[in-house]
């Protein structure tokens, strides 16, 4: 089923690469894996890097996991790779308290028009204290975004005005005044 998943991200993804892409800061929703049910909230933090939160319970064991993502594009911006790693702390029913280190390696869709992000990942587990001293799980997770990234206004340089400065009004006009461009400064030169 998980296999089918992936394929079916890897399909939609390659269907929209000439999508522009809708950027997000937060994200937050589900992850399936085929033992345990979580919750995940991911962070942006720069350009390519993501800080993501997991919560997990399965049958015998609950589990809490940090990781630090690093996100690439595959096809055009709606579609990308990333991996990362990070640490885990749980409690497992039998033996208590245990602790580890996480990898993760997965694939990620922006869907076109909604706040969703759709992802499948591998995520590798080394664990201290734990029945199981090495688990390989994958899951899927899909997740809402809460807070969008705002767009910057890009600026025309050399000129120092903005690109969307045709439709503001006088009061606007002079503030765009005071930001001299680089062929104010030869104005300057020939008015001296």
């Amino acid at each position: 089923m998980i296999k089918r998943l992936v394929l079916l991200v890897v399909l939609i993804g390659g269907l929209s690469m000439a999508a522009e892409a809708q950027k997000y800061r937060t994200a937050a929703g589900v992850r399936i894996e085929s033992d345990r049910f979580g919750v995940t909230v991911q962070q942006k933090l720069h350009e390519q890097g993501t800080l993501e939160g997991i919560v997990q319970v399965g049958s015998r064991e609950y589990s809490g996991t940090v990781l630090y993502e690093w996100h690439r594009p595959i096809l055009g911006k709606r579609f990308n790779y990333y991996l990362g790693a990070g640490g885990h702390l749980g409690n497992l029913k039998d033996s208590g308290v245990f602790t580890g280190v996480d990898g993760i390696l997965g694939v990620e869709y922006k869907v076109n028009g909604l706040p969703f992000l759709l992802s499948a990942d591998v995520k590798p587990a080394v664990h201290i204290n734990h029945d199981d001293w090495v688990h390989l799980s994958s899951g899927i997770s899909i997740r809402y975004v809460i807070v969008k990234e705002k767009k910057e206004k890009k600026r025309l340089w050399p000129f120092g005005k903005q690109a969307d400065d045709k439709g503001k009004n006088k009061k606007n006009s002079k503030q765009d005044e005071q930001q001299p461009g680089i062929f104010d400064i030869f104005k300057k030169k020939e008015n001296l």
